[in-house]
């Protein structure tokens, strides 16, 4: 009998201590922005029972209250008892702020304009889903996304803010993925009826989302597999900004660099050029070059070229690979710079990136098909 050809992805919602850090460093960097586009950020937050520690670098004109931005993040989110996971009002919070060294000042300045890091950053996209991202983190993130609204709008009864869901996909029939398993761990309060409350989590949200997929309902389901979900949050666990970088891109599919984007500023590639390499890829396969696209990009600091661009297709390439190339080479500009310029980056618009996924989302200017034109005269 011939195995199942099975892959899995996971989201976290909102709630979940990881991403309550991850918004709390990108609405600070917004705040910045939004005062100083020149801004320099590199914000990171810790958090864990009723006490969270906003730290980093950041040199700015900006004035902002770092404190008050924490505070009205997490009570957006719904945290607003120590019971449910951390009071937004009363929990301590801790500010170790400094300034951006002046030695990668040196190498990323206007005059400049390099890189304001070395590293690794790659970008994916595929023709399975509408939006260009793979099945599984697709589904995964609506789940726990529309768990979410359900629960702000108070459709959702005895929701908490701390979720999590995980999916499976069958892709033994590959032109035909199937779901194999639906997971989904949503906190609670004490006093609930879990059997209605599961009820509504398969029901109203597992099939509900399923149905928008156009996917099969005869899948394995797993909810709350330990039977209680009340103690969440930063109470239930600690938190750290940049500790989800696999649900803030591809679920796994592709491969990962290993930076993280929340709290840091665009001239920061870990970021940027991440954005730009995902921007790149999305066009290249919505331009027919291939069904499924990874590009690689590499850099050093202070400096504006990338050292190396490397792109994979999975053998599913419809022209030769150097053909994409050139359309990259020639068509994207790809010193921090130039991606900044293409892609609007130096203005507020990452808080919103900080839960659900940075990739996939038509808001965002790096998700726009406005290059494909150009692609196709390469190919």
């Amino acid at each position: 009998m011939k195995e199942k050809i099975l892959f899995t992805s996971e989201s976290v919602s909102e709630g979940h201590p990881d991403k309550v850090c991850d918004q709390i460093s990108d609405a600070i960097l917004d705040a910045c922005l939004a005062e100083d586009p020149d801004s320099r950020v590199a914000c990171e937050v810790f958090a864990t029972t009723n006490f969270v520690v906003i730290g980093g670098e950041i040199t700015t004109a900006a004035k902002v209250d770092y404190e008050k931005v924490a505070r009205d993040v997490i009570r957006r989110i719904g945290y607003t008892s120590d019971e449910i996971g951390i009071d937004a009002d009363h929990c301590e919070i801790k500010v170790v702020m400094d300034t951006q060294s002046k030695d990668i000042a040196l190498g990323t300045n206007n005059e400049v304009g390099g890189a304001g890091d070395q590293g690794i950053m790659f970008g994916y996209a595929t023709n399975e889903t509408e939006g260009y991202m793979p099945l599984p983190v697709s589904i995964a993130h609506h789940l726990v996304r529309y768990a979410s609204e359900l629960r702000h709008d108070g459709t959702f009864k005895w929701a908490r803010p701390d979720m999590k869901s995980q999916v499976t996909v069958d892709y033994t029939d590959e032109k035909h993925p199937r779901i194999d398993t639906i997971l989904m761990s949503v906190q609670h309060d004490e006093d609930f009826d879990e059997d209605a409350f599961k009820t509504f989590i398969k029901n109203d949200i597992m099939d509900k989302v399923v149905d928008k997929y156009g996917l099969n309902h005869d899948y394995k389901v797993y909810i709350n597999p330990t039977g209680r979900f009340v103690i969440g949050g930063p109470h239930g666990d600690t938190g750290l900004t940049g500790r989800k970088i696999i649900v803030d891109t591809y679920g796994g599919m592709a491969r990962h660099g290993g930076g993280a984007f929340s709290g840091k500023d665009p001239t920061k590639v870990d970021r940027s050029a991440a954005y730009m390499a995902r921007y790149i890829a999305k066009n290249i396969v919505a331009a027919g070059a291939c069904d499924r696209c990874e590009i690689q990009l590499s850099y050093a600091i202070g400096i504006k070229e990338p050292t190396s661009i490397f792109v994979e297709t999975y053998g599913t390439e419809k022209t030769s690979i150097d053909n994409i190339l050139h359309a990259i080479k020639n068509e994207f500009d790809l010193t921090p710079k130039g991606i900044i310029d293409t892609l609007d980056l130096q203005r507020p618009i990452y808080s919103s990136t900080a839960a659900y996924g940075h990739f996939g989302r038509k808001e965002y200017p790096w998700e726009a098909l406005d290059r494909v034109d150009a692609i196709k005269k390469y190919l």
